[in-house]
């Protein structure tokens, strides 16, 4: 069959990798002028792990695994309010990767054919017709297809032409910065694979590990109108976390500002209800994004695309419809549910005053056991 996937984020990516090894001629269409991801780490939870396994892209991003011993949540000087064991939670869930966004989107690529892709082509709209799905990219046909996977991200377009009625994204009033930097020498490894947070602002750090000499970190603040830039908001941070654990000024410091990602944190403001239209599917944070909190964006792209390669492989053009509603009802509610868990979490780590006293005192009595299960519940949802 002729499929057509708008987007080549990494989910995309993905998608057109999957059907292109079933056998299907696929087109993957990105409005940049090149192929490329650009951004700071990303974090690949065992499911996602397990969708690349499905894909046969797993091993491409092999020995990336957290590594470090302790995972907790832990107030703003570093004392642990919610802390286990990984070595206790990959026994349950599975090891997480975490890996260079720009590294995973190169090696996620490397097995499509240089003539599938066709960048520089943004795509305006889709015309359903009764055979097909035609393609418009400024305003001239370029492409018809059996089906056309839509994975344009969170800004979609194409969503918005799909389901007029439905509300688009809602900014959550809230801020994240990313950055990533060699790793000091001689640092202490206590906060790695940790989130501080602040109770009485409601912010938050977040730092990982990646690979051997890099670190990752975010924080998530309140935002009150547009995003600074990155000189601002690095600003803006350093004074909200002046008197935290010394370890977050200095790593926050020592990015380049040009090394610094600043974006307002949204959502769907509602669930979509439906991730396909006829020959129409979509993916990826075009159809469920969600708070980036449990680190699952990723995940959920590569378990939809598993999902498309899988319902679609041996598809003739007049199953299209039948298989994409296969892969609505195996997905979408998944899919919800880590929206809804996202946007819990998201309010968990960003309550303030009592609530959020009454928060880090529950957190502290919560045995070891049980906190390996709840982050495990966490990350699978």
């Amino acid at each position: 069959m002729r499929i057509v996937v708008v987007g080549a984020g990494l989910g995309g990516v993905a998608a057109a990798v999957g059907l292109h090894r079933t056998g299907h001629e696929v087109t993957l269409f990105e409005r940049a002028a090149e192929l490329r991801e650009a951004g700071t780490g990303i974090v690949v939870m065992p499911n996602g792990l397990r969708a690349l396994g499905e894909l046969g892209l797993a091993g491409e991003i092999g020995g990336h695994d957290m590594r470090a011993g302790l995972w907790g949540l832990r107030d703003r000087l570093g004392r642990p309010l919610l802390v286990t064991d990984m070595v206790q939670v990959r026994q349950v869930v599975g090891t997480p990767a975490m890996i260079d966004r720009a590294d995973l989107h190169r090696v996620l690529r490397a097995p499509l054919p240089p003539g599938l892709v066709r960048t520089g082509t943004p795509v305006e709209r889709l015309e359903p017709g009764p055979i097909g799905v035609t393609v418009v990219s400024d305003g001239e046909p370029v492409a018809t297809a059996d089906a056309v996977i839509v994975a344009d991200g969170i800004g979609s377009r194409l969503r918005g032409r799909l389901f007029p009625d439905h509300p688009g994204v809602g900014r959550t009033g809230r801020m994240d910065l990313r950055g990533m930097l060699p790793r000091p020498p001689g640092m202490a490894s206590d906060l790695l694979v940790s989130q501080l947070v602040d109770r009485r602002n409601g912010a938050m750090f977040g730092l990982f590990p990646v690979g051997e000499d890099r670190l990752y970190w975010f924080t998530d603040s309140r935002l009150d109108g547009p995003p600074p830039d990155a000189d601002e908001a690095r600003r803006q941070v350093l004074s909200l976390m002046a008197d935290w654990h010394p370890l977050v000024a200095e790593l926050i410091e020592a990015t380049p500002a040009a090394d610094i990602y600043v974006d307002p944190i949204a959502r769907l403001a509602a669930p979509l209800p439906s991730f396909a239209v006829g020959r129409i599917a979509l993916l990826g944070d075009a159809a469920h994004a969600m708070p980036p909190d449990l680190g699952q964006g990723a995940s959920q792209a590569f378990e939809d695309a598993a999902a498309l390669t899988r319902h679609l492989t041996g598809a003739e053009p007049g199953d299209v419809a039948e298989r994409l509603l296969r892969y609505d009802a195996d997905r979408r509610p998944s899919a919800n549910r880590f929206m809804r868990a996202a946007s819990r979490q998201s309010r968990l780590t960003s309550q303030t005053g009592v609530t959020a006293w009454l928060r880090d005192s529950l957190l502290r009595a919560v045995p070891s056991r049980l906190a390996t299960r709840q982050l495990a519940a966490l990350w699978l949802a």
